[in-house]
């Protein structure tokens, strides 16, 4: 299969369960290490060769990530009037080469890990495989392989879709999709598992989305109604009936360590994981 250069992020969440810190700091942008959350994804996406990157922030402004990986001019201009030339490279986040393209969501509207999604896809008319990495985890595996090429390693063919799984730990199998696989292909994905559901491999949200998967999500989008208290647009809905329609999606076990920076316990966990204690 040839490289993918394309990858969608979705940040535009209020982070409602990491409140009141969510008030000042965006969820994605909370720091593990010296890095925020969202970086971790972004660098290792650009390691593997993505080039355009549609991240689908907030409305709200300011924009943090924007902010971020934009360059910080007087800053800059700080550093080489004060000798501190050495410190340019740290204070860029991006490649020249790489493109971050911003969506602005309205998290007031339309609720769910389907939504930016299908804006992105809508928006740039996204018709080819794509990653999908959501922006408050990631997998950890220094010297090992990354999470990209793992699902890249997993499917035979631009017209599969792919997802990372997980055997730990048991929190994140229990807020993970609980999968079924049958000759090595996913048949069932039960959403939000009870403890007794749990027997196997969960997803995680490290995708690689076919067109044809795409298309499914848009049209799922696009075919609800949901109000702001009903259920919320997930993106398990359509990859269901994708599966039930005969697309390919295969389940790419990863031997890294999944930190999630949704909870303040998965945050704690994440920073000591990455700084070593």
């Amino acid at each position: 299969m040839e490289k993918i250069t394309k990858a969608i992020i979705p940040v535009a969440g209020w982070g409602t369960r990491r409140l009141p810190i969510t008030k000042i700091i965006e969820k994605s942008m909370l720091p593990v290490g010296n890095r925020p959350l969202v970086d971790y994804s972004v660098q290792e996406l650009i390691e593997a060769g993505v080039k355009d990157i549609y991240m689908i922030v907030s409305n709200v402004e300011p924009c943090q990530v924007r902010a971020y990986y934009n360059d910080n001019l007087a800053l800059n201009l700080y550093l080489k009037e004060r000798g501190k030339e050495d410190r340019l490279e740290k204070a860029k986040t991006i490649p020249d080469d790489v493109k971050i393209h911003y969506i602005a969501q309205d998290p007031s509207q339309k609720y769910g890990t389907a939504i930016p999604v299908a804006l992105a896809a809508e928006e740039y008319n996204l018709d080819e495989p794509v990653f999908v990495f959501m922006g408050d985890d990631f997998i950890w595996n220094p010297g090992g392989e990354s999470s990209v090429e793992t699902l890249l390693k997993s499917v035979k063919s631009a017209s599969e879709s792919a997802l990372i799984g997980i055997t730990s730990p048991k929190e994140a199998l229990l807020n993970g999709g609980a999968l079924t696989i049958e000759d090595e292909k996913i048949v069932k994905i039960t959403e939000k598992p009870s403890p007794e559901q749990v027997t196997g491999i969960a997803s995680v949200s490290k995708y690689i989305i076919s067109p044809s998967l795409m298309k499914e999500i848009v049209e799922y989008v696009h075919a609800n109604d949901f109000g702001p208290l009903d259920q919320e647009y997930m993106i398990t809905d359509p990859f269901l009936t994708y599966i039930e329609k005969g697309g390919v999606f295969r389940a790419a076990k990863t031997s890294g360590q999944y930190l999630d920076g949704g909870t303040l316990e998965g945050w704690v966990h994440a920073n000591n994981v990455v700084c070593g204690k």
